[in-house]
């Protein structure tokens, strides 16, 4: 085959390969998902108002004040929010980044990543390094024991463990539901279990300020119900209430938000 033909082939495959994507905007929009390799722009923020979330009221003001400082150019921390399922980890991300963007949008940025994109973290940072805003990196539900070990081992060690630092205005806030993450008692636990939760302990070591969430008792799980309701002028049955709970086995603040939701359906209004 002539050096002309083999020309005209590769040219004919340029033409059928799709063209690049082009350069992600960092400062256009509130959030993006890193996909691994390019970024997905997220025009709005999916975010619950901040004083929607109820029974978590130390949490908010710690990771508000975090994120402030973070969108303003002051030091601030990496973030752990660990515990019960369904308490508002990720919800509590969402509405804090929302609540400081409303005060200064172009100051900060949501960028999710999912933990199977953790080997390509280096090539989001280097694309973040250098521009002129802040951005709170959130790796969404951290798996723990052996299905989660690796991406567990690899945040670890970007985390504290690299050789190029990373910039003071890329900070990143993790939820996890495993409570061991943050145990350090001893326990007579087989020699691999011990292992999961000393690199859990390791892990957790690097984050400045460490947020747990604990399952909601019955007094709380009432009240936040009762603040959803009764600005709507609803009532509720605490048995009823109790017993939605005890159906669902969780007893969290995603419960009460659900029970409310159906309270608020059968008035024919919306929550």
């Amino acid at each position: 085959m002539t050096d002309e033909a083999l020309e005209r082939i590769a040219a004919a495959l340029e033409r059928l390969a799709p063209p690049p994507p082009p350069p992600t905007d960092w400062l256009a929009h509130p959030a993006y998902i890193w996909e691994g390799e390019a970024a997905r722009a997220v025009p709005v923020l999916n975010a619950l108002p901040l004083d929607a979330l109820h029974g978590i009221d130390a949490q908010k003001v710690a990771l508000r004040n975090n994120c402030a400082r973070l969108a303003a150019g002051a030091a601030a921390h990496d973030v752990l929010l660990w515990g019960a399922r369904g308490m508002g980890k990720s919800a509590l991300v969402r509405a804090v980044v929302a609540d400081v963007q409303a005060e200064r949008p172009e100051f900060l940025a949501l960028v999710q990543l999912a933990p199977e994109s953790l080997p390509h973290f280096p090539a989001l940072i280097a694309q973040l390094a250098q521009q002129p805003r802040a951005f709170l990196l959130f790796i969404d539900d951290l798996g723990f024991g052996a299905d989660g070990r690796a991406e567990m081992l690899a945040l670890r060690s970007l985390l504290d463990g690299g050789v190029a630092p990373r910039p003071a205005h890329i900070r990143l806030a993790v939820t996890a539901n495993r409570r061991a993450i943050v145990e350090r008692e001893d326990t007579s636990a087989a020699i691999h279990e011990r292992d999961e939760r000393d690199d859990a302990l390791a892990l957790a070591d690097r984050f400045g300020l460490t947020l747990g969430f604990h399952p909601a008792d019955k007094d709380t799980y009432l009240a936040i119900i009762a603040a959803y309701t009764a600005p709507l002028g609803l009532s509720f049955d605490p048995e009823e209430a109790m017993a939605f709970a005890i159906q669902r086995g969780n007893r969290s603040g995603r419960t009460a938000l659900q029970f409310a939701t159906e309270l608020a359906g059968r008035a024919g209004v919306r929550l």
